[in-house]
């Protein structure tokens, strides 16, 4: 599949459910709690990850999606599981992520980090095989493709600590965590690039909430742009597409646009004004239009979305954009999850009238 074409592709925002109301549907909740008790091993673990992997990704076919995550089933939070993979970091606390009733244990970094290995190569290569498993709809042939996630550097460094001894500090170290995560996340950029991933989510909701950083996270996205030009150059297609939710980004609209990414991802249910900015201002980039909530189970006047993406598509430049969830969907439960995914395809066919 072409993911420079014009045309408004289905696209997930990152995460799914990895639980479900059903027996089958429960078999990693049951396989963890039984590890916890010394019933299981961590080869049942990775079995049980394994099959509601492959059921993610089969949901997210049959709801109608174009572009599919793996549902990131095997993250036990936004913000551990990539640093619990590198050395010189130990999960302490858990804490409340942003304003959901989720939690992540954070990470508390006590010396240069570094790498075991990869950090979601590997996921990536075993949704593909998944995805390339799977009967393709008819409507679909051509058009399906896998795309990997990663919490960006500076939301990994600002939910992070430092230790130096006995000491801690917080954003005292924010610059120095906030490079050191960006240099290894430009490594994993340049293996899922040579590995076959033409587009890669970052995720960076934090720097809504704090607009002193900027220069900060600026700088990090940068280092991770260079690694894609390397991998592009090597004559590979790569984009980076940079997801920001849980707020308001219309006051950062012109920055995010001056920022050396391909795609822009936008929750436009935390920010209803971002399509008036879209509408008079225009988009210089393709857009990830986040219209249907993640994490509000209320489900969405179709019609209504329907009016504001028409609205707003000839504004975005090259006639692309990506329509899905404001966030994951790791926030409701699986049947709401899907229901959210299957609305999507009926904006579309509203849109095509």
């Amino acid at each position: 599949m072409s993911l420079l074409s014009p045309g408004l592709y289905l696209a997930s925002a990152g995460s799914y459910p990895r639980f479900g109301e059903t027996h089958e549907l429960l078999i990693l909740r049951r396989t963890m709690d039984a590890l916890a008790e010394g019933e299981r091993t961590t080869a049942d673990l990775l079995d049980a990850q394994n099959d509601m992997t492959r059921r993610a990704i089969a949901e997210q076919v049959k709801a109608g999606l174009d572009i599919i995550t793996d549902g990131l089933i095997r993250w036990n939070d936004p913000i551990s599981h990539i640093p619990g993979q590198l050395d010189n970091v130990r999960m302490e606390e858990l804490l409340p992520f942003f304003d959901t009733q989720t939690y992540y244990r954070q990470p508390v970094v006590t010396g240069k980090m570094l790498r075991r290995g990869h950090l979601v190569a590997a996921d990536y290569s075993f949704a593909r095989n998944a995805l390339g498993h799977l009967p393709t709809p008819a409507a679909k042939a051509g058009k399906l493709a896998i795309k990997p996630v990663l919490t960006g550097p500076y939301t990994l460094a600002k939910y992070s600590m430092s230790e130096n001894g006995a000491s801690r500090a917080s954003d005292d170290d924010l610059e120095s965590r906030t490079r050191d995560f960006a240099e290894v996340l430009a490594v994993e950029i340049e293996t899922l690039g040579q590995g076959g991933a033409q587009l890669i989510q970052i995720d960076e909701p934090a720097i809504l909430f704090h607009p002193g950083d900027w220069k900060i996270f600026e700088s990090s996205i940068q280092h991770l742009a260079a690694r894609r030009d390397l991998v592009k150059r090597s004559g590979r297609t790569l984009e980076l597409a940079l997801y920001t939710y849980f707020s308001d980004a219309t006051p950062f609209y012109e920055k995010l646009m001056s920022l050396p990414v391909d795609i822009l991802g936008l929750d436009l249910v935390s920010g209803p004004s971002l399509a008036d900015a879209i509408d008079a201002n225009g988009s210089a980039k393709p857009l990830a239009l986040g219209m249907v909530s993640g994490c509000n189970r209320a489900m969405e006047q179709i019609e209504t979305v329907a009016r504001i993406l028409d609205r707003i598509l000839p504004k975005i430049y090259g006639g692309r954009a990506y329509l899905g969830p404001s966030c994951g969907l790791e926030y409701l439960s699986r049947s709401v999850a899907f229901a959210k995914l299957e609305s999507l395809p009926r904006i579309h066919a509203l849109l095509k009238g």
